[in-house]
């Protein structure tokens, strides 16, 4: 996907993941804002609740879906403004009714996925993050959360594998400012080694500063494997960089 949010942060999972959004309620975005209450209680339930979403009243947005009816698009969007307000049993509760009636729904696979891995079982989310990228091969925000959770059980040559395939889909799925970057795991030394290779990535795109963006934030996370920072083909055009040079000697590596 390039599946990009149209809400303020709403791309960004509660604790680590990002979700899937379903269509209509991506377009709600292009709705009026400034709509009337009156206007807006006499729109479908669905639609009033896609509105309510958009504008973070995640509250009112499930109190209208629950009135709209109840398929499988709805519970998962019922689950992501669950999710929102940080009720994880609420919103798998959801995300597990948008499953039963549909078992190949990619979006609420993802979305069990993320709700997993905000609760620490990363192993089910791979397995939920990986029967979601099967259903839809071409999201880089599936496959960038696949690569988060490997990362987080430190299986690091499987999480560079699924980040290297969501790079090649969307080269901005990491951009800090493109609204979809990943909260990364919360062991330190697993966040160190997801930044490096999220640089090694904007490094041999020829993105130089986003590259050393990354290796800032691996160092401020414990990486410490200079050698391997010297020596690593993926930064031999960084290492020629004035910026490179400057981060050496912020660092104090000779």
């Amino acid at each position: 996907m390039k599946i990009s949010s149209p809400f303020p942060k709403f791309s960004l999972a509660v604790a680590a993941g990002l979700f899937l959004l379903p269509s209509p309620l991506a377009r709600a975005a292009s709705l009026p804002q400034n709509s009337s209450e009156l206007a807006l209680q006499t729109m479908p339930a669905e639609e009033r609740g896609d509105i309510l979403m958009a504008r973070q009243q995640y509250l009112a947005a499930i109190e209208a879906y629950r009135q709209a009816p109840m398929n499988a698009e709805t519970y998962n969007k019922m689950g992501i403004a669950y999710h929102h307000l940080l009720a994880i049993d609420e919103a798998r509760r959801d995300y597990e009714k948008a499953l039963l009636i549909r078992p190949n729904y990619p979006e609420a696979l993802n979305n069990l996925g993320a709700a997993d891995f905000g609760q620490g079982d990363y192993k089910k989310a791979i397995r939920l993050y990986r029967k979601a990228l099967k259903l839809m091969p071409h999201s880089a925000v599936i496959a960038a959360n696949l690569g988060t959770a490997y990362f987080a059980r430190g299986k690091y040559s499987y999480g560079l594998e699924a980040y290297q395939t969501a790079f090649r889909i969307d080269p901005n799925v990491f951009d800090p400012d493109s609204g979809q970057i990943i909260e990364g795991p919360s062991d330190s030394q697993q966040r160190a080694h997801q930044d490096y290779c999220i640089a090694e990535l904007f490094a041999e795109a020829g993105n130089p500063i986003l590259a050393i963006d990354y290796l800032r934030r691996a160092f401020n996370d414990g990486f410490s494997d200079h050698n391997r920072l010297l020596q690593d083909t993926s930064f031999a055009q960084l290492r020629k960089t004035p910026q490179f040079a400057q981060l050496m000697a912020e660092e104090k590596i000779h």
